[in-house]
């Protein structure tokens, strides 16, 4: 990451920009662009190559969540904040899907704000959003996790490679790979830093 945090902010709406932009200017170290759209939106990643995103979950020519699918297959390094007046269990759901790394409430204050993109820059390929506790444990039901998907799923914290994770499980590589599929599915996440702090806030893992 560069001396300045890169950031852009996406958002339709001037006083949503200006507002995040204040706040960034006040804590100071960010070099700060802005986008109204999901095509300027592509255009500045292209030129500014940002460290940090926010975006709003509707864009006037677009889903702001097909920004961030989009942004994550060329990085998964980019800190992105997912801006929405939704509050829904399936919006939130979605935006850890995408790749957010964040997802927060327009009407949340500021501090809120600023205290979900501290998480985000340190550990950009995690998820928080308010009540996220909640919206796991409303889901816990349908994960259906077999204890084999559970005694795998504890073991994925310590960063092991793949080959050295099926040997101490006894499996061979290829179905781990097998099983890993089926955890990420069930849990509705896309890697193994989301699946296992979804499961740790489920109350699967310790």
């Amino acid at each position: 990451m560069s001396e300045l945090i890169v950031t852009l902010i996406v958002d339709d709406h001037a006083v949503v920009r200006d507002g995040i932009r204040r706040a960034l200017e006040i804590r100071k170290g960010f070099s700060i662009h802005a986008a109204a759209s999901q095509k300027e939106a592509v255009a500045q990643i292209a030129s500014v190559q940002p460290d940090l995103i926010f975006v709003d979950i509707n864009l006037p020519d677009g889903n702001g969540l097909e920004l961030v699918v989009w942004v994550r297959t060329i990085s998964a390094s980019i800190a992105i904040i997912v801006l929405s007046m939704h509050d829904q269990d399936e919006y939130v759901l979605a935006a850890m899907r995408a790749g957010a790394s964040a997802y927060v409430n327009k009407s949340e204050p500021l501090p809120v704000l600023l205290g979900f993109m501290d998480l985000a820059l340190k550990s950009p390929q995690s998820f928080s959003a308010q009540a996220m506790a909640q919206i796991i444990d409303r889901e816990s039901k349908s994960f259906d996790l077999s204890p084999r998907e559970i005694q795998i799923l504890s073991q994925l914290h310590d960063g092991a490679a793949l080959k050295d994770l099926s040997t101490r499980l006894f499996i061979a590589e290829s179905t781990l790979k097998k099983h890993l599929t089926s955890i990420y599915r069930k849990l509705q996440v896309r890697n193994r830093v989301q699946a296992i702090e979804k499961a740790r806030i489920a109350g699967l893992l310790k």
